[in-house]
């Protein structure tokens, strides 16, 4: 007879009434994620000389692009759903996409880390262990809530849905069934204590946001496999998976092939040197030799 271990159990809290107010944990969770990921950031990017009215600038825009890039994610991926183009604004019917969600940070920080003349791939590993924790922080708030509940499960983490009545941020279709947001807040968590330990030794810019990327990606598709959402390419793969497959490609040909920066995101005024460059004033430049000089000129020479 086996050993038969029992799911997890809780009723969910999706709103917190206070007085006329109602607040949901899952937005509170994300805000507060992007709030502490950004305090995670900036002792890293004071090290590469980033000034904190920089990264300030940079986050209002990213917090702005993390908005629409999750929601227009969300919406593309399920767009059979909606009836109009325009139910795209109707964000407080929920809807988002985390990897929108990055996608859109980045894209709209990007003319300003440009026009203020920063290292791009600086940035982006001093805010690759921030995201992680962002996506650590986020993912209490959808187990709060109960979000992101995937396929029926034996599975000892299952989540065992609450009796009827009881409101879940997503459907619960079985008795047990897989607790998605779970699964990414361990995995996360490893990743961040990992990026974390990566960070102490110098490496070529743009290797810790690869690692993230390549990471994250692989264990987004296989979470994937366990939610119930729509799906493409003749119903096998989520928007989420597409997405991720095409980052991971694109990341681990870059550590397993190129492994160096890239040539492009460089537009900082006062570059770092690098570390194994030689001085120019050190550098010894090869002259053509003079011809001796005569023999009496040489003996008033050494007098």
């Amino acid at each position: 007879m086996g050993l038969v271990l029992a799911a997890i159990s809780y009723d969910p809290l999706v709103h917190i009434e206070i007085g006329p107010l109602s607040i949901s944990p899952h937005g509170l969770g994300i805000a507060v994620g992007f709030l502490l990921g950004a305090r995670l950031m900036l002792p890293a990017t004071r090290r590469r000389g980033i000034g904190d009215d920089d990264v300030y600038a940079l986050l209002t825009w990213a917090a702005i692009g993390a908005i629409v890039g999750a929601r227009l994610a969300y919406f593309l991926n399920h767009y059979g759903e909606y009836d109009s183009p325009l139910d795209v604004f109707r964000v407080w019917e929920g809807g988002i996409s985390l990897l929108g969600g990055f996608f859109g940070a980045i894209l709209f920080a990007l003319p300003e880390v440009r026009k203020r003349k920063l290292d791009f791939w600086k940035l982006m590993d001093a805010a690759a262990p921030g995201m992680a924790l962002g996506v650590v922080i986020g993912r209490i708030g959808d187990l709060i809530v109960a979000d992101h509940l995937g396929k029926p499960t034996d599975f000892f983490l299952g989540y065992e849905c609450p009796p009827p009545g009881v409101e879940t941020a997503s459907p619960c279709l079985g008795d047990v069934v897989h607790q998605t947001a779970l699964y990414d807040f361990l995995m996360t968590s490893v990743l961040l204590v990992v990026l974390l330990y990566l960070r102490k030794r110098k490496r070529y810019d743009g290797f810790l946001i690869t690692v993230f990327g390549a990471w994250y990606g692989v264990q987004r598709v296989i979470e994937d496999f366990l939610r119930e959402d729509t799906r493409h390419l003749g119903d096998t793969l989520t928007g989420s998976q597409i997405t991720a497959i095409v980052t991971i490609a694109v990341c681990v040909w870059h550590l397993g092939f190129v492994r160096h920066t890239p040539r492009w995101g460089h537009w900082e005024e006062n570059a770092e040197p690098d570390a194994d460059a030689v001085p120019d004033d050190l550098v010894e430049t090869p002259t053509m030799a003079s011809p001796p000089a005569p023999e009496g000129e040489q003996r008033e020479r050494e007098e």
